[in-house]
């Protein structure tokens, strides 16, 4: 698993493709966050980074496929996915390697907003007052929003051999998992019956959970069973094209 986890990491920061998708999530939220005025937190009026937690979302919806949609579509196109499947490595071990390699890419494409943080930290006219507390958890659930997001774009890649369908398909998905179910619950047929369901079904329920800076069990829980499954369909879908 190290070893494909190296690969991922190496392939991903030897092109200039990876940089390019880091650098644009940045600038993306830097334009957003403190150049157009709609959205900018100098105009807010408030010292927090909401804007911040409420934007990366959408912008992830877009990076993180773009990140991912190359894991297996490429393998499969090369043929050389039949030659990994070969080697004395599990499925398992294979499709986790990648997976954390795209975590870890997201995780570093998440350093740098810090300095957000301290620029808030620094304008502010009382510093104490920030809520730190849910902004670090604000964080937590970023990173597990990109985990999420990782293994749909894993699973989304491993089912096609074309890596732009692959992209296309992790954002149709990563879309109905976020503000899908939260739109369907608010149709007039699930008003007050299975409304509440279907919002907990979805991730953004959970993620604006953790994002007011409490860690509950169940939002953790939501989250890992969500990548457990989403990794099981990816370990099904390599099993079946390889006997295919």
């Amino acid at each position: 698993m190290l070893a494909i986890f190296k690969k991922e990491i190496h392939q991903f920061f030897s092109s200039i493709t990876g940089y390019v998708a880091i650098i644009l999530f940045l600038l993306a939220n830097g334009l957003l966050l403190f150049v157009f005025p709609d959205t900018s937190l100098l105009d807010d009026g408030y010292a927090n980074l909401d804007p911040l937690f409420k934007l990366a979302p959408l912008i992830y919806l877009l990076l993180i496929p773009a990140i991912t949609m190359r894991s297996f579509a490429d393998e499969f196109k090369t043929g050389t996915m039949e030659l990994l499947s070969t080697k004395p490595l599990s499925w398992w071990q294979i499709v986790t390697g990648k997976f954390l390699a795209g975590v870890l890419v997201v995780f570093i494409s998440l350093i740098p907003t810090i300095v957000y943080y301290i620029a808030i930290r620094q304008l502010s006219a009382n510093p104490a007052s920030l809520d730190n507390g849910g902004i670090a958890g604000s964080y937590t659930g970023l990173l597990l929003l990109g985990a999420i997001f990782t293994a749909i774009g894993v699973w989304s890649s491993s089912l096609t051999s074309n890596s732009v369908v692959a992209f296309l398909i992790a954002i149709f998905t990563c879309f109905i998992f976020y503000y899908g179910f939260d739109a369907f619950s608010k149709l007039p047929a699930f008003t007050g019956s299975a409304d509440y369901y279907l919002q907990m079904a979805g991730i953004q329920f959970h993620y604006v959970s953790i994002s007011r800076g409490v860690i509950d069990s169940r939002d953790i829980i939501y989250f890992v069973s969500v990548i457990g499954l989403m990794l099981y369909l990816t370990r099904l879908s390599l099993q079946r094209r390889i006997w295919d």
